[in-house]
């Protein structure tokens, strides 16, 4: 039997724009990946949370907070869409008309079936090579938020916030978000 080799196809941003808008896809190293629509829970999760984040870092005139689809374009062959972002003041200039041209201060990510592994693993270690200072990880089966922080060797948890306690952040201090309500029916 004779085994053919298959050819390692690399997608660049360029390819990517080329896509149609009504799908979702991420460019992770030059592997084009489609992402299906969040469930209602999922997206339930990110409008509170978004509430809440950018309600504090309006009022301290900390910068900007957006929620998925935006496009962050890390390299011309990195290019994901975090659930919910925030970019400080001092870094809006990496703002475009087509999504953020670099690393946000905080990514978050909403964990679902069909994307858990790829927010543990792989965008775990896509956001720390590009710098990104802060990763939550907010788990709606386990009613937790693990809030991460880039050090020396990547992230390192900071504290996971169960239901019951008030998320905290480093990235923003202030900030305290109750975590129960981000999880009620």
């Amino acid at each position: 039997m004779v085994e053919h080799a298959r050819a390692r196809i690399r997608f660049t941003y360029r390819d990517y724009c080329l896509l149609p808008e009504e799908k979702r896809y991420e460019l992770i190293e030059g592997e084009l990946l489609m992402t299906p629509a969040p469930g209602t829970q999922h997206q339930t999760v990110l409008q509170r949370l978004f509430k809440v984040v950018e309600t504090f870092v309006t009022a301290q005139d900390l910068g900007r907070v957006w929620f998925a689809p935006l496009d962050v374009i890390l390299s011309d062959e990195d290019v994901v869409q975090p659930d919910l972002l925030y970019v400080a003041t001092a870094r809006l200039g990496i703002v475009t008309e087509r999504g953020l041209r670099g690393a946000p201060d905080l990514a978050v990510e909403v964990l679902s079936q069909a994307t858990r592994e790829r927010d543990l693993v792989v965008k775990r270690k896509l956001y720390a090579k590009y710098g990104v200072k802060e990763y939550w990880l907010v788990d709606p089966d386990g009613r937790t938020v693990e809030v991460l922080t880039l050090g020396q060797e990547g992230y390192e948890t900071f504290r996971v916030f169960p239901e019951g306690t008030a998320v905290e952040s480093p990235l923003l201090p202030g900030f305290r978000a109750e975590v129960g309500p981000l999880f009620a029916a």
